[in-house]
């Protein structure tokens, strides 16, 4: 097993109190697979992914619980050292906006060679010769000529192939893309998670794919982790949780969804209400204000995460009905 994640736990110091952005989050991955990590704006995806990095700010954030075991070692508890060593070289991550991650003052060149420098210790010679074969790899054309230019000549996909070939430069083991098709179009989104889930495929890298939209990851995904209010509220296989959703969410957010097979002037569903506080999450399940099933029993006590089908988790009280 390559990842696997057991009860981690982030809390964020505000002027309201403490918040919970993550809540007792567990899962694993093994290399060369793809988990998805799906739920609206605050549910706690994004906290999730820089947990994992370690770029959690200190104050006001920190990691309170739980244990990050990365091919064995638990990333909590290494020292910052060891813990910059790891990150860009064996953990990559792709963020979710490219123009705020690159460095305008310096050339693109410079950038995708840097972690080659640093991590491989290659000469810069031999580190843009490196990226001009990474800037390839991501099919930017001209890649020798586009290492001299600077990010804002770009285009928004060029960009972020730019941030996939700074990710792949040291041939990490995880990659972790936060929202990597965010203000992008239709096409340009397909393109990108194409290239991402092919070049994957080639070096064996796992992948945790962040994103609010379920319809995006259907056909990427291996496993599918839905969260809400800080939690993982449903997991399973990507067909399997597309074919029979068990929590109330998940089945709101496919709702959602356009369908090719829907009929004609068919209307979306959408989910009433507003994504929880964290400062304010109820002492029940955090849906049940905004779920049309909830009763008593979900208002009362928090759900635990159990299996409900082989391979197939889901927190819900009303997961036998």
């Amino acid at each position: 097993m390559l990842l696997d994640v057991r009860g981690l736990t982030t809390r964020f110091r505000t002027e309201r109190g403490e918040l919970t952005a993550v809540d007792d989050v567990s899962f694993s991955l093994d290399a060369g697979q793809t988990l998805a990590i799906v739920g609206e704006s605050g549910s706690g995806k994004s906290v999730t992914a820089l947990s994992l990095m370690r770029l959690i700010p200190d104050p006001p954030g920190r990691i309170t619980g739980g244990q990050i075991l990365f091919e064995g070692q638990d990333l909590v508890k290494v020292p910052d050292a060891k813990m910059r060593a790891i990150r860009g070289d064996r953990i990559a991550m792709i963020f979710q906006e490219p123009m705020s991650s690159l460095n305008p003052a310096l050339t693109v060149g410079m950038q995708v060679a840097e972690p080659v420098n640093i991590h491989r210790r290659k000469p810069w010679a031999e580190a843009f010769q490196v990226a001009k074969g990474l800037l390839s790899r991501v099919r930017i054309p001209d890649a020798e000529h586009r290492l001299q230019t600077y990010p804002h000549q770009y285009s928004g996909g060029m960009r972020q192939r730019t941030m996939i070939a700074m990710a792949l430069a040291c041939q990490p083991k995880l990659i972790i893309a936060d929202e990597p098709t965010t203000a992008l179009d239709v096409t340009v989104q397909a393109q990108i998670l194409d290239l991402l889930k092919e070049l994957t495929r080639e070096t064996g890298a796992a992948l945790i794919l962040i994103t609010h939209d379920l319809g995006v990851v259907a056909r990427y995904a291996d496993t599918v982790a839905v969260m809400y209010g800080g939690r993982i509220v449903e997991q399973a296989p990507a067909a399997q949780l597309y074919a029979q959703p068990r929590h109330p969410y998940t089945r709101g957010l496919l709702s959602c969804i356009p369908r090719l097979d829907g009929k004609a002037g068919e209307r979306l569903v959408p989910i009433t209400g507003q994504p929880p506080d964290l400062a304010k999450l109820p002492p029940g399940c955090a849906f049940a204000p905004r779920c049309s099933r909830a009763d008593t029993a979900c208002t009362a006590s928090r759900p635990v995460l159990r299996a409900v089908a082989p391979s197939h988790l889901s927190a819900c009280h009303h997961d036998d009905d």
